[in-house]
């Protein structure tokens, strides 16, 4: 009578190591396919709002390169689905708007920054509806060359100093030429209009009596100026203005703004 042989049994650590492998490559596809909705679905949205500010540049008779508009936060998809976004970034290059007097003022940069922004899922997913940031702050930068434009008398040096704007030109009193310096007060107008005005004015080298000083200070009116901001995109407004190295650093701000809609 023969031997008869038991039938072979497969480990099951082979199977269980299969089983693992298997999980973790579907695993790995779902998750590359999360990533790829996830940057399709931002992609989306990014280029929505990038087109709506375009729209209000150009009805505000502004110009700026395409808004490059990011949404802060991974991942994108969990925002979309409480249908809130912590930060959007909405950078204008080479930003300019007319500032009156067939003046133009550029900003290298308009830096925009809305934040609480709510936007229902159905608005992501159709393009109907409002977006909408909670506040928006916007800064921009007006150098020094284009503010000397502004005062136009010849010979005006701006600089900051100690976060303060300051002034200094050449004078002619009493025969002799004499640099005369000043600090500027600057206040922000309604209708996006800074006022810079100069005070505690300086003149080395001449008599203190009121001849000189009436000279200096009348010179010195004619170095007052009022800077009228363009109109920014997102319904933001002027809020305050300092005194950087580069130029005047413009900060404006708004509240409850649509960033999809094109009006003003």
């Amino acid at each position: 009578m023969g031997e008869v042989y038991g039938e072979q049994v497969r480990p099951r650590r082979r199977w269980g190591r299969r089983l693992l492998i298997t999980f973790i490559v579907l695993l790995l596809l779902v998750l590359g396919a999360a990533f790829v909705a996830d940057r399709v679905g931002r992609s989306y949205a990014e280029r929505m709002i990038s087109d709506k500010v375009a729209e209000q540049v150009t009805n505000q008779k502004a110009t700026s390169e395409k808004p490059a508009v990011t949404i802060e936060g991974f991942p994108f998809i969990t925002q979309v689905a409480r249908g809130r976004y912590d930060e959007i970034k909405i950078e204008l290059a080479n930003f300019s708007g007319p500032a009156g007097n067939n003046r133009t003022i550029k900003m290298k940069l308009l830096d925009v920054r809305a934040k609480d922004v709510v936007a229902p899922l159905e608005t992501i997913r159709s393009g109907t509806g409002d977006i909408v940031a909670g506040t928006v702050t916007g800064v921009g930068l007006v150098d020094y060359a284009q503010l000397v434009t502004l005062v136009g008398q010849p010979g005006v040096k701006l600089a900051a100093k100690d976060g303060k704007l300051t002034g200094s030109a050449p004078v002619q009193v009493l025969g002799q030429t004499v640099n005369v310096t000043g600090t500027a007060q600057i206040t922000v107008k309604s209708g996006n209009v800074v006022q810079v005005r100069f005070s505690n004015v300086s003149a080395e080298g001449l008599p203190d009596n009121p001849i000189v000083k009436g000279l200096i200070n009348s010179y010195v009116n004619k170095l007052a100026f009022d800077l009228r901001v363009p109109a920014l995109p997102l319904k933001l407004t002027v809020q305050n203005v300092e005194a950087t190295d580069e130029g005047l650093r413009v900060t404006a701000g708004a509240a409850d703004v649509s960033l999809n809609s094109s009006g003003l």
